[in-house]
Formats: structure tokens, sequence, C-alpha cells
């Protein structure tokens, strides 16, 4: 005789408290964590003061170059007039820019690199550690994106932050966008296009609980222009997203094939 006794239960989904009090870490983050979630305003923004002190760090030393060119031409031509002066000096702050622009994309993924800012799969309240982790990873990245990104998109010039802020790229590939999130939670293959304004973004929010979730797109994919593609989501080679479609988490397309769109209607004019 045979017996179904043996037959395991089904695994039961693991619950998430929406509002913890305490955390599950222990030492000063376990603390932290506690305070976090016990005075959620006040310890926000007290949060927030390193995160604005590092951004102005990474300004800084990026400002600094073009600053002491202006300064050293503004000096050095001091026997001039004073047209040939602010000419001179005009052409600096011109060129000073991008200075700037090269410097803070060179300081904010050696900074991203020094804070423990690497991410991976997670699920939980947004008032805790791994949110803190996000939200200092994501808030560098915009630094750039918000600044000076879009003078460099697209260029190989994109294509080098990204991967230094840890998104995986294959070669040959084309990101004709700055609306990236989560560069580290994000790998796409060879020849992959992304076309102008799209979003990529390795997390998404369900049920008073914030979900990071690697993003994967295959070789040859095509993600066109002002689509969307969320956390969690794999696009298979050679696989076709039409402009602005959304691809909701948790989404799988399989090689070759081609994602949202609707028929085209002929319409008769009169």
């Amino acid at each position: 005789m045979t017996s179904n006794d043996s037959s395991k239960p089904p695994e039961k989904k693991k619950r998430f408290s929406l509002d913890p009090q305490n955390s599950s870490h222990g030492g000063i983050f376990g603390l932290f964590e506690t305070l976090l979630r016990r005075f959620k305003i006040f310890m926000h923004l007290l949060s927030l003061i390193p995160l604005y002190m590092i951004a102005s760090f990474c300004l800084a030393v990026g400002i600094f170059p073009a600053l002491l060119l202006v300064t050293k031409v503004w000096s050095s031509t001091v026997s001039y007039s004073l047209f040939v002066r602010v000419l001179a000096a005009s052409g600096c702050v011109g060129l000073g820019f991008f200075l700037f622009a090269f410097s803070l994309m060179t300081i904010v993924p050696l900074v991203n690199f020094v804070l423990p800012t690497r991410l991976h799969a997670w699920k939980g309240p947004y008032y805790s550690l791994h949110t803190v982790k996000w939200y200092m990873h994501n808030g560098l990245t915009y630094l750039v994106r918000l600044t000076v990104l879009e003078f460099f998109t697209p260029t190989p010039y994109n294509i080098l932050f990204y991967r230094c802020m840890g998104m995986k790229i294959g070669d040959n590939c084309q990101i004709n966008s700055t609306h990236i999130s989560d560069p580290c939670l994000i790998t796409i293959g060879k020849k992959v296009t992304i076309g102008g304004s799209a979003t990529v973004i390795g997390h998404y929010g369900v049920g008073g609980l914030l979900v990071l979730a690697p993003v994967v797109i295959g070789d040859g994919a095509t993600i066109g222009l002002k689509a969307t593609v969320m956390g969690g989501v794999e696009i298979g080679a050679g696989a076709k997203v039409l402009s602005n479609s959304v691809v909701l988490p948790k989404t799988v397309i399989p090689a070759g094939e081609t994602w949202g769109g609707v028929p085209a209607k002929k319409i008769e004019l009169t």
C-alpha cells in the first residue's frame, strides 16, 4: 500500500510586517534600524544629512578643476584689458563645465565603490537598512544623471559610467536614455539597444513593501522609445519591447518575441 502521508505540505509565503518596530540586526546597525522604524520622519530627515554631505563632497571635487582653471587664467591675465580677461575667463568657464562633468563622473563611482551600497535581490519594509543602501546608490546615480549625464548620452562615456556604478553591460550596446535606476541590479547582453527616454529600474513597490529585483536583458534585445522595464524582468535574446510599452515586474519575455503595442488601424479621412 502507498501512503500520501510523506508528501510535503505546500510552502507558505514569507509574511512581512508592514510596520515593524524592531530590527533583526544586532549592534549599532540594529540600533539604527530600530530608531529608523520607531521615529520614521525624524530619522529619515536625519539620515539625509550624510547623503547631502557626500553629494556636496562629490560636487566640490568635480568643480575644483574647473574653478582652478578659471582662477589661474583670471590671475594670469591681470595685465590685459577687462574685455580680454572676461573673454578668456568665459572660455574657461565653458571648458570648465566639461571638466566638471568628467570629474563628477569619475568621483561618484569611486564614492559608490567605497560606500556599502552594493545591492542584491531583497524584499522588505521601506524603513530598513537595505532601503538606506538603495537610497544612497540611487542618490549618487541621480547626482550625475540630473546634472551632466544628458550631455554624454548616447556616447561611450555614459556606458562607462553605468559600468563603474555596477551595471553589467555587454559589447556594442547603445543606451540612449538616462532614466536608469539601480544600475548594479541591471545586466544587459551584447548589442542591446535602449531607446531614448526608456526607463529601466531594478525595483518596485508592492503591498507597502520595497522589492529589489535584478533585471536581465539578453543579447541583441531592443527596448523602444519611452518604454518602461521594471524590476524582476527577464528579456530574452533578440526580443523587442515596443515604444511606450510597460513591462511589469516578474515578466519573462521569450527570446525573439515582441512585447507591447496595438494593431495599426486605418482611419478614413472625410
